[in-house]
């Protein structure tokens, strides 16, 4: 007798993980604006570092015909998957303006670009402000003379407790698990778990080692690194419920001590 499949058994990690994690629409939202609002140029090559299956790039590629992206990221099962499901979704022309390549971040030797990105917190497996800064300076030299390097940053009192937090999601649970946190050094492990309808559980679906950085450090370190101006965008209030935010990042100087808050970081090279 054949034993029907769980869902968990029937489920792709990658495709739960670009559903519930990352928000591509919004993050390229705010990277054309950001670069319409400092620089009056056209922007045409942005470079996704830590790219995974490169979901960020082909949302920048599919924006505009003169878009152009790289993405680096060492994971070759991953940037494969990237390759057949993101890319394999491009049209022929759109993926000739596409292209992965397997390195590591600080070593990869490509041609400077307009943008590039390390989201998802991605940079945070830095553990040390040696480690950090030589990917700040890496990132600078990457980019052209008025490039831009745009980081995403968390934190809040919640961020260094160690707590479950669940979140529904379209036919499965995500549970974002802050499994470990060391006061002493800021090093915390974090695994993201999906349950779902039938039961059926992935457990540690993804696991990240990384330190917990806060946003003077952050900020610090990209000046020291050479870049000009590094600049905290917070999320403005919901004007109905003044507990959520309005979706609308701008500079700041100033944030509320929330629970938990992500917010953008825009380093300028000139």
């Amino acid at each position: 007798m054949t034993t029907r499949k769980t869902q968990a058994e029937l489920s792709d990690l990658h495709i739960l993980y670009q559903n519930s994690v990352q928000e591509v629409e919004a993050e390229i939202d705010f990277v054309v604006a950001t670069w319409k609002q400092l620089r009056q140029r056209q922007v045409c090559l942005l470079r996704e570092d830590f790219c995974g299956t490169a979901n960020t790039s082909c949302e920048w590629i599919r924006r505009n015909p003169v878009h152009q992206a790289i993405g680096v990221d060492m994971d070759a099962a991953v940037l494969e998957w990237g390759r057949k499901h993101n890319l394999g979704a491009l049209t022929a022309e759109q993926q000739q303006r596409l292209s992965l390549l397997q390195d590591n971040v600080l070593n990869a030797e490509l041609e400077p670009v307009d943008i590039t990105l390390a989201m998802n917190f991605s940079y945070y497996l830095f553990l040390t402000r040696a480690d950090l800064l030589a990917y700040f300076v890496s990132a600078r030299n990457g980019l052209k003379v008025d490039g831009l390097l745009i980081l995403d940053s968390y934190g809040g009192y919640e961020a260094p407790m160690e707590l479950e937090e669940p979140r529904e999601c379209d036919g499965f649970t995500y549970i974002w698990d802050q499994a470990k946190f060391n006061p002493i050094n800021s090093e915390m492990d974090c695994h993201i778990h999906f349950e779902f309808d039938d039961g059926s559980r992935i457990e540690k679906a993804f696991s990240y080692h990384w330190r917990l950085w806060t946003l003077p450090e952050i900020q610090e370190l990209l000046l020291e690194a050479g870049f000009s101006t590094a600049t905290v965008y917070w999320e403005g209030t919901d004007e109905d419920d003044e507990e959520e935010g309005n979706g609308i990042y701008e500079p700041a100087t100033e944030g509320d001590a929330d629970a938990g808050w992500i917010a953008y970081i825009v380093a300028e090279n000139n």
